[in-house]
């Protein structure tokens, strides 16, 4: 077959113009064109061995840039630091050479770096492999490598690549077997560090404190060095990440080729029914299609292409889509696109990469499983199917085009979405914002008490060690003395059980959920425990590398679904229903009629049926009930309450109330990604007209982690920006009704209904209207960074503290009014 990519390259803006004549009327909204940028070379370090001079010399480095030689020195002399430039801009290089002229310089020292994926690791084990330097025997060891080799990389690696998952499952509960490895420890990297947020960020931070703890029994003190996308302030992110002191470089100083950006809105689909207001009925076309169309397009064009999709089954769908259009132009041409995910077998995943690095594929529909640094030279052009939650994750995944300091062209495809929508028609919010700040809370009492759990298990705990985990580290031993988990002892805490604690890093709901193919046997991959009830029930459609599989039965406790190859022609939808009681207020403003509130909260959530849907009229075919368990979570959220009285002098009327409530709600979760390091899938809504906690008209949006992921908190901060920018993505969108690019949600547990979207503009008015009152400030434009608007940090008027103190009869265990409407989080 011919190598498409091996012709002459079309330049993005002429390849850019190619796409927009497919369309009758113009889909792009913006375009914006970053400037290619000469880079700042300087000399090698004087300490940095010839040996690895040669060694990068082969490799085509000839000097560091200036940002990775002033790191590299910073780590060299001692200081832990993090690298926070942009992609492609050689972080790795930044921190190979301390590590590994220190390997060269001392023959006992060993180096361990951590990535948060397999994919990045093993790109990295390539590269330093590929030095080819004596002795430092770089090895991974991670979930996939056979257990004949783990002897042989404890005993003999001084260059151990591993993830997070692994340093916590495998490598610290059995230090005992470590102990030269870690007695000789110089530097730990931490790779793509902005990727630990939340609650699986948080989880890391311990994880690292537990790194410190042991290699300190061993008298030795690592240098941490680490490597970030641009986020905004680096230097305090990876301090609470890791701990300790960081220095933060942060200018970019490599040389960029320039990069055409170009927002595209796919365009309206005719009305299914003239004989109605096409105002009414009219849709968007599906961003998945869109994007499998512009990647099919961009291969013809013999452009190499990653599509990168919110979704495991969204990259499958835009994989086999693209295949299809691609075999009916030219029969064998789908073959050279093809999905990549997680959950995908380890044989899948490199041959997958090897064949992107080597020119077989033209195309891949990828996960965010592609978006960290693995080096994916040759790349034309990079398709980004929806706002993928961050500006950070925005600006990585554009980074992958671009080889060679080429040209390159990246495409957002705007989903039917209030956020989406509102992000394409404000290019303003994208373009030179600076990227969010990285949120993690290793205070959360959900992930410090089970990590200073397994830290028990590793070695008793002492005093000393407190100071090491941080604020709260006592209460959480208290606690776990008094559930009976720990004992005290004069020399410190001890674990009292046999087997080890099980905690959860990702926050994923549990382990993987196998799927199996019940004829045969054979795996076909893993989906996580988290996503198992919504996609792997009992009767779900479930696609594997174009191939359509149907779920004949869900073992939880066995953690298996078995499945059969099939291919019907309706996709499947599973719905759930939510229900919250408030616990405690953390903080409060008071804004006369309106009220805004932090705090924490339990929600109860149940997969309780699922729809079938035509695939190609979208229709629904019916709806079927499941037998699932209920999942509880107590996290963090932020509410706010209206009086009724307020409602009615608006003009929202008594039988538009749920309605309003539950459109306001789903276009604030949809807007929240603005404003906090998350996306829509992270946090979770519910609205009704009487709360029996509040007793007032209330809408709740929840941080979608035990314990909270600090979402919330950034709402609770930013209330009126935030709050501002979903009313205006309402106001501004051109359908009467509503629709998903405003008030519609993908994820709604009541099908979408009731909505009112006039009305939602009206209680968003009032909320803003009394916030304005009190909080007096207000922190600008949507995605600016000026701190709280209002809340109790603000200290404005009417600004008051609550903490813990609970409101009017939260103790009541009370379920959910029929009225109430909730959106749960993925």
């Amino acid at each position: 077959m011919t190598d498409h990519s091996s012709g002459p390259r079309r330049a993005p803006g002429e390849l850019l113009r190619r796409l927009r004549l497919r369309h009758a009327t113009d889909p792009v909204t913006h375009v914006e064109r970053v400037p290619a940028r000469a880079g700042e070379p300087v000399g090698w370090p004087g300490w940095a061995p010839e040996e690895l001079r040669a060694a990068f010399a082969r490799r085509g480095v000839t000097a560091p840039w200036r940002h990775q030689a002033e790191a590299a020195e910073l780590a060299y002399a001692g200081s832990h630091v993090v690298v926070a430039t942009g992609t492609a801009s050689g972080k790795s290089l930044a921190y190979q050479l301390p590590a590994l002229s220190t390997l060269l310089a001392d023959p006992r020292a060993t180096v361990l770096y951590l990535a948060p994926t397999k994919a990045l690791a093993a790109d990295q084990l390539r590269a330093v492999a590929g030095l080819e330097l004596d002795g430092v025997r770089p090895a991974t060891y991670d979930g996939d490598t056979p257990r004949a080799e783990r002897e042989w990389i404890r005993r003999h690696s001084r260059f151990v690549l591993t993830n997070p998952d692994m340093l916590h499952h495998g490598i610290l509960p059995g230090h005992a077997h470590w102990s030269g490895f870690l007695r000789r420890l110089a530097y730990v990297v931490v790779d793509e560090c902005h990727t630990y947020r939340g609650v699986f960020g948080s989880h890391v931070a311990h994880v690292l404190r537990r790194l410190r703890r042991q290699c300190a029994r061993f008298g030795r003190t690592p240098v941490f060095l680490l490597a970030s996308a641009t986020s905004g302030d680096p230097a305090t992110a990876a301090g609470r990440l890791t701990g300790l002191p960081v220095t933060a470089v942060t200018e970019d100083t490599s040389p960029r080729g320039g990069v055409t950006f170009a927002l595209w809105e796919p365009p309206l689909l005719p009305p299914t029914d003239s004989s109605v207001d096409a105002d009414l009925v009219q849709v968007r076309r599906s961003a998945l299609r869109e994007t499998a169309d512009l990647l099919a397009d961009s291969v013809v064009e013999g452009v190499r292409t990653l599509a990168f999709v919110r979704s495991r089954r969204g990259a499958e769908v835009v994989a086999a889509n693209a295949r299809r259009s691609l075999d009916e132009a030219v029969p064998g041409l789908g073959e050279r696109v093809a999905a990549y995910r997680a959950g995908y077998l380890r044989e899948e995943r490199r041959e997958l990469e090897r064949a992107l690095l080597h020119g077989d594929l033209l195309g891949l529909a990828s996960t965010n499983a592609l978006e960290l640094g693995v080096d994916l030279v040759g790349l034309d052009a990079v398709l980004i199917c929806g706002w993928p939650g961050t500006r950070a994750s925005l600006w990585q995944q554009a980074g992958r085009a671009g080889r060679s300091g080429d040209e390159a062209l990246a495409v957002l495809v705007a989903r039917d979405d209030p956020l989406d929508t509102y992000l394409v028609h404000h290019p303003e919010a994208l373009f030179g914002r600076p990227v969010e700040a990285t949120v993690l809370d290793p205070a959360n009492p959900y992930v410090l008490a089970p990590q200073l759990a397994c830290a028990a298990h590793e070695s008793p705990l002492t005093p000393a060690d407190l100071d090491l985990f941080g604020e709260g580290a006592k209460e959480a031993v208290d606690s776990l003395v008094e559930a009976g988990a720990l004992r005290q002892r004069p020399t410190g805490w001890y674990w009292r059980h046999r087997e080890r604690p099980e905690v959860d890093l990702r926050g994923e709901g549990g382990a993987p959920v196998c799927v199996v193919e019940e004829s045969t046997g054979r795996l076909l991959g893993t989906v996580d425990g988290g996503s198992a009830h919504f996609l792997l029930h009992t009767g779900a459609v479930y696609l594997h590398q174009g191939v359509s599989y149907v779920v004949d039965s869900l073992d939880l406790a066995d953690g298996c679904a078995l499945v059969h190859a099939e291919e019907p022609d309706w996709s499947t939808h599973a719905r759930d229903v939510t229900s919250l009681s408030v616990v405690s207020v953390r903080s409060y403003v008071d804004a006369g009629p309106v009220g805004l509130f932090l705090g924490e909260v339990d929600v109860t959530s149940q997969v309780v049926s699922y729809q079938r849907r035509r695939i190609a009229t979208g229709e629904v075919i019916d709806t079927r009930p499941l037998d699932l368990p209920a999942r509880e979570l107590r996290t963090v959220a932020v509410w706010f309450t209206l009086s009724p009285g307020s409602l009615i002098a608006a003009g929202v009327e008594a039988a538009d109330v749920p309605g309003a409530l539950h459109a306001a709600e789903h276009a604030a979760i949809g807007l929240l990604p603005l404003m906090a390091t998350c996306d829509r899938w992270d946090i979770g809504g519910l609205s009704t007209a009487l709360h029996p906690d509040t007793e007032a008209p209330t809408v709740f949006v929840y941080d979608g982690h035990p314990g909270g992921a600090g979402f919330a908190e950034r709402a609770y901060g930013t209330a009126v920006a935030w709050l501002r920018a979903t009313r205006d993505a309402i106001v501004e969108c051109g359908c009467e009704t509503g629709c998903p690019s405003c008030v519609q949600s993908p994820k709604c547990g009541n099908g979408n209904n009731p909505l009112a979207k006039p009305e939602a503009v009206k209680v968003l008015d009032v909320v803003l209207a009394n916030l304005a009152k009190v909080g007096g400030a207000d922190p600008g434009g949507p995605g600016e960074d000026r701190g709280p608007a209002v809340g109790l940090e603000a200290g404005g008027p009417g600004a008051e503290a609550a903490r813990g103190e609970a409101l009017p009869r939260q103790g009541d265990r009370l379920t959910r009014p029929a009225q109430a409407t909730g959106s749960p989080p993925a």
